[in-house]
Protein backbone atom coordinates (compact mmCIF):
# COMPACT_ATOMS: atom_id res chain seq x y z
CA UNK A 1 0.00 0.00 0.00
CA UNK A 2 1.34 3.15 -1.03
CA UNK A 3 1.44 6.35 0.99
CA UNK A 4 2.10 10.02 -0.54
CA UNK A 5 1.69 13.27 -0.19
CA UNK A 6 2.03 16.21 -2.69
CA UNK A 7 2.40 19.87 -1.78
CA UNK A 8 1.15 19.53 1.45
CA UNK A 9 0.37 22.52 3.41
CA UNK A 10 -1.70 22.70 6.75
CA UNK A 11 -2.38 25.31 9.50
CA UNK A 12 -3.56 25.23 13.02
CA UNK A 13 -6.57 27.19 13.62
CA UNK A 14 -4.89 30.11 15.21
CA UNK A 15 -1.75 29.95 14.08
CA UNK A 16 0.15 32.40 11.69
CA UNK A 17 2.81 29.69 10.59
CA UNK A 18 1.82 26.81 9.05
CA UNK A 19 2.40 23.27 10.81
CA UNK A 20 3.16 22.10 7.34
CA UNK A 21 4.74 23.82 4.31
CA UNK A 22 4.27 22.41 0.93
CA UNK A 23 5.56 18.67 2.35
CA UNK A 24 5.86 16.36 -0.45
CA UNK A 25 6.75 12.54 0.29
CA UNK A 26 6.46 8.90 -1.14
CA UNK A 27 6.06 5.78 0.24
CA UNK A 28 6.28 2.62 -1.46
CA UNK A 29 4.80 0.00 -0.82
CA UNK A 30 6.55 -2.79 1.78
CA UNK A 31 9.01 -0.09 2.93
CA UNK A 32 9.83 1.30 6.09
CA UNK A 33 9.73 4.60 6.08
CA UNK A 34 11.44 6.98 8.93
CA UNK A 35 10.35 10.46 9.24
CA UNK A 36 12.64 12.25 11.51
CA UNK A 37 13.05 15.96 13.38
CA UNK A 38 13.19 18.22 16.45
CA UNK A 39 10.38 18.78 18.46
CA UNK A 40 7.74 21.04 16.28
CA UNK A 41 9.43 20.52 13.24
CA UNK A 42 5.62 18.84 11.62
CA UNK A 43 6.33 15.07 11.97
CA UNK A 44 3.37 14.17 13.89
CA UNK A 45 0.67 16.56 12.00
CA UNK A 46 2.34 14.78 9.05
CA UNK A 47 1.15 11.39 10.92
CA UNK A 48 -2.53 13.81 11.27
CA UNK A 49 -2.61 14.51 7.81
CA UNK A 50 -2.12 11.47 6.39
CA UNK A 51 -4.76 9.90 8.24
CA UNK A 52 -7.20 12.99 7.56
CA UNK A 53 -7.51 14.16 10.70
CA UNK A 54 -5.93 17.61 10.21
CA UNK A 55 -7.08 19.54 7.49
CA UNK A 56 -5.27 20.90 4.43
CA UNK A 57 -4.91 24.06 3.06
CA UNK A 58 -3.69 22.69 -0.31
CA UNK A 59 -2.06 19.68 -1.05
CA UNK A 60 -3.24 16.44 -1.15
CA UNK A 61 -3.00 12.98 0.52
CA UNK A 62 -2.89 9.78 -1.50
CA UNK A 63 -3.78 6.31 -0.31
CA UNK A 64 -3.19 3.19 -2.40
CA UNK A 65 -3.13 5.65 -5.63
CA UNK A 66 -6.97 6.85 -4.30
CA UNK A 67 -7.35 11.10 -2.65
CA UNK A 68 -7.86 10.52 0.54
CA UNK A 69 -11.36 11.85 0.61
CA UNK A 70 -12.60 8.95 -1.98
CA UNK A 71 -11.79 6.64 1.30
CA UNK A 72 -14.46 6.05 3.88
CA UNK A 73 -13.36 5.83 7.52
CA UNK A 74 -14.47 2.68 7.52
CA UNK A 75 -12.45 1.81 4.50
CA UNK A 76 -9.02 3.27 5.90
CA UNK A 77 -9.48 1.67 9.60
CA UNK A 78 -9.76 -1.84 7.65
CA UNK A 79 -6.45 -0.87 5.86
CA UNK A 80 -4.23 1.47 8.54
CA UNK A 81 -3.25 0.58 11.82
CA UNK A 82 -2.23 4.26 13.33
CA UNK A 83 -0.58 4.38 16.72
CA UNK A 84 -0.19 7.85 17.88
CA UNK A 85 1.76 9.31 20.58
CA UNK A 86 -0.58 9.95 23.33
CA UNK A 87 -3.19 8.34 24.68
CA UNK A 88 -5.62 7.31 28.09
CA UNK A 89 -8.13 4.75 29.05
CA UNK A 90 -10.61 6.09 31.14
CA UNK A 91 -12.10 3.09 32.11
CA UNK A 92 -11.10 -0.18 33.37
CA UNK A 93 -10.51 -2.91 30.56
CA UNK A 94 -7.80 -5.81 29.97
CA UNK A 95 -4.96 -5.36 27.63
CA UNK A 96 -6.65 -8.33 25.78
CA UNK A 97 -10.12 -6.50 25.34
CA UNK A 98 -7.83 -3.57 24.41
CA UNK A 99 -5.67 -5.39 21.25
CA UNK A 100 -9.57 -6.64 20.78
CA UNK A 101 -10.42 -3.39 19.59
CA UNK A 102 -7.87 -3.73 16.22
CA UNK A 103 -10.39 -6.17 14.92
CA UNK A 104 -13.85 -3.60 14.97
CA UNK A 105 -13.37 -2.32 11.66
CA UNK A 106 -13.65 -5.91 10.40
CA UNK A 107 -16.78 -6.71 12.68
CA UNK A 108 -20.23 -5.19 12.28
CA UNK A 109 -22.76 -4.03 14.56
CA UNK A 110 -23.01 -6.16 17.24
CA UNK A 111 -20.90 -9.20 16.17
CA UNK A 112 -19.01 -11.44 18.10
CA UNK A 113 -15.91 -12.53 17.88
CA UNK A 114 -14.76 -15.21 15.68
CA UNK A 115 -12.35 -17.62 15.53
CA UNK A 116 -10.66 -15.72 13.15
CA UNK A 117 -10.33 -12.25 15.38
CA UNK A 118 -9.27 -14.35 18.08
CA UNK A 119 -6.07 -15.63 16.39
CA UNK A 120 -5.26 -12.12 15.01
CA UNK A 121 -5.21 -11.03 18.51
CA UNK A 122 -3.18 -13.55 19.81
CA UNK A 123 -0.82 -13.74 16.97
CA UNK A 124 -0.39 -9.63 17.94
CA UNK A 125 0.12 -10.08 20.98
CA UNK A 126 2.75 -12.60 20.69
CA UNK A 127 4.55 -10.21 18.63
CA UNK A 128 5.18 -7.65 20.95
CA UNK A 129 5.82 -9.82 23.93
CA UNK A 130 3.10 -8.94 25.66
CA UNK A 131 0.97 -12.50 25.55
CA UNK A 132 1.70 -12.57 29.24
CA UNK A 133 -0.41 -9.24 30.03
CA UNK A 134 -3.72 -10.46 28.01
CA UNK A 135 -5.07 -10.54 31.53
CA UNK A 136 -4.18 -7.68 33.12
CA UNK A 137 -6.00 -4.47 33.46
CA UNK A 138 -4.08 -1.52 31.19
CA UNK A 139 -4.55 0.76 34.20
CA UNK A 140 -1.69 -1.02 35.94
CA UNK A 141 0.88 -1.65 32.83
CA UNK A 142 4.04 0.53 32.70
CA UNK A 143 4.53 3.02 30.18
CA UNK A 144 6.27 0.57 27.96
CA UNK A 145 4.60 -2.14 28.50
CA UNK A 146 1.46 -0.11 27.23
CA UNK A 147 2.95 1.38 24.39
CA UNK A 148 3.45 -2.36 23.17
CA UNK A 149 -0.39 -3.35 23.45
CA UNK A 150 -0.49 -0.19 21.50
CA UNK A 151 1.11 -1.81 19.17
CA UNK A 152 -0.06 -4.99 19.18
CA UNK A 153 -3.81 -3.04 18.63
CA UNK A 154 -2.57 -1.93 15.48
CA UNK A 155 -1.38 -4.96 14.45
CA UNK A 156 -4.23 -6.86 15.39
CA UNK A 157 -5.85 -5.03 12.53
CA UNK A 158 -3.52 -6.80 10.38
CA UNK A 159 -3.28 -3.61 8.10
CA UNK A 160 -2.11 -3.35 5.27
CA UNK A 161 -0.28 0.08 6.15
CA UNK A 162 1.30 1.17 9.53
CA UNK A 163 1.45 4.61 10.68
CA UNK A 164 3.46 5.13 14.30
CA UNK A 165 4.59 8.63 16.09
CA UNK A 166 7.41 8.02 18.18
CA UNK A 167 6.46 3.83 19.15
CA UNK A 168 9.70 2.81 20.98
CA UNK A 169 8.75 5.89 23.52
CA UNK A 170 9.40 4.79 27.21
CA UNK A 171 10.64 1.33 25.98
CA UNK A 172 13.81 0.03 27.46
CA UNK A 173 16.72 -1.29 24.91
CA UNK A 174 15.55 -4.45 24.34
CA UNK A 175 11.96 -3.93 23.61
CA UNK A 176 12.58 -1.00 21.89
CA UNK A 177 14.92 -3.14 19.56
CA UNK A 178 12.40 -5.62 19.29
CA UNK A 179 9.43 -3.65 18.42
CA UNK A 180 12.06 -2.14 15.55
CA UNK A 181 12.52 -5.03 14.66
CA UNK A 182 9.14 -5.98 14.14
CA UNK A 183 8.20 -3.42 12.06
CA UNK A 184 11.10 -4.38 9.92
CA UNK A 185 10.06 -7.82 9.92
CA UNK A 186 6.44 -6.09 8.59
CA UNK A 187 7.95 -3.69 6.45
CA UNK A 188 9.83 -7.04 4.55
CA UNK A 189 6.49 -8.81 4.88
CA UNK A 190 4.78 -6.05 2.67
CA UNK A 191 3.06 -3.90 5.11
CA UNK A 192 3.84 0.10 4.22
CA UNK A 193 5.29 1.61 7.59
CA UNK A 194 5.91 5.37 8.40
CA UNK A 195 7.71 5.49 11.10
CA UNK A 196 7.69 8.99 13.26
CA UNK A 197 11.07 9.00 15.38
CA UNK A 198 13.54 11.23 17.13
CA UNK A 199 16.09 8.23 16.98
CA UNK A 200 18.54 9.42 14.15
CA UNK A 201 20.66 6.07 14.70
CA UNK A 202 17.79 3.89 14.82
CA UNK A 203 16.20 5.57 11.76
CA UNK A 204 19.22 4.65 9.82
CA UNK A 205 19.81 1.36 10.50
CA UNK A 206 16.37 0.09 10.16
CA UNK A 207 14.51 2.24 7.53
CA UNK A 208 14.94 2.29 3.79
CA UNK A 209 14.37 5.84 3.50
CA UNK A 210 14.11 8.81 5.57
CA UNK A 211 12.72 12.16 5.72
CA UNK A 212 14.19 14.73 7.65
CA UNK A 213 11.83 18.00 8.70
CA UNK A 214 12.60 21.10 9.86
CA UNK A 215 9.79 24.50 10.07
CA UNK A 216 7.52 22.44 8.68
CA UNK A 217 8.92 22.20 5.60
CA UNK A 218 11.41 18.95 3.67
CA UNK A 219 14.92 19.94 4.83
CA UNK A 220 16.38 16.53 2.90
CA UNK A 221 14.96 13.00 1.89
CA UNK A 222 16.64 9.94 0.50
CA UNK A 223 18.87 6.81 2.22
CA UNK A 224 20.38 7.21 5.20
CA UNK A 225 23.50 8.26 3.50
CA UNK A 226 22.26 11.17 2.02
CA UNK A 227 19.71 12.64 4.88
CA UNK A 228 22.21 12.20 7.51
CA UNK A 229 24.75 14.87 6.54
CA UNK A 230 26.64 16.73 9.12
CA UNK A 231 26.01 20.09 7.88
CA UNK A 232 22.32 19.42 7.56
CA UNK A 233 21.96 18.22 10.78
CA UNK A 234 23.86 20.94 11.74
CA UNK A 235 21.47 23.17 10.82
CA UNK A 236 18.00 21.67 11.22
CA UNK A 237 18.96 20.89 15.12
CA UNK A 238 21.15 23.96 15.65
CA UNK A 239 24.10 21.71 17.23
CA UNK A 240 27.63 20.33 16.04
CA UNK A 241 27.69 16.74 15.36
CA UNK A 242 29.53 13.66 13.79
CA UNK A 243 28.65 11.54 11.16
CA UNK A 244 30.93 8.00 10.94
CA UNK A 245 29.73 4.73 9.63
CA UNK A 246 29.01 2.40 12.44
CA UNK A 247 31.65 -0.21 12.61
CA UNK A 248 29.03 -3.38 13.52
CA UNK A 249 26.41 -1.73 10.99
CA UNK A 250 27.73 0.08 8.17
CA UNK A 251 25.05 3.21 8.19
CA UNK A 252 25.97 6.16 9.50
CA UNK A 253 25.77 7.05 13.39
CA UNK A 254 25.44 10.67 14.79
CA UNK A 255 27.16 11.79 17.67
CA UNK A 256 26.38 14.91 19.17
CA UNK A 257 29.67 17.01 20.10
CA UNK A 258 30.04 18.41 23.19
Amino acid sequence: MKLSASSVTARYPGQSVPALDGVSMEVPSGTLYAVLGPNGSGKSTLMKAVLGTVPLVSGSIAIDGRRLEEWTRKELARKVGAVGQQESVAFPITVRELVAMGRYPHLGPLRPVRTEDRRAIDAALERCDAIRLADREVGTLSGGEFQRVRVARALAQEPRALILDEPTASLDIRHEMEILRLLRRSADEGITVLLITHHLNLAARFADRLLLMSCGQVAAEGSAEEVLVEETLERVYGWPVSVRADPETGTPRVTPKS
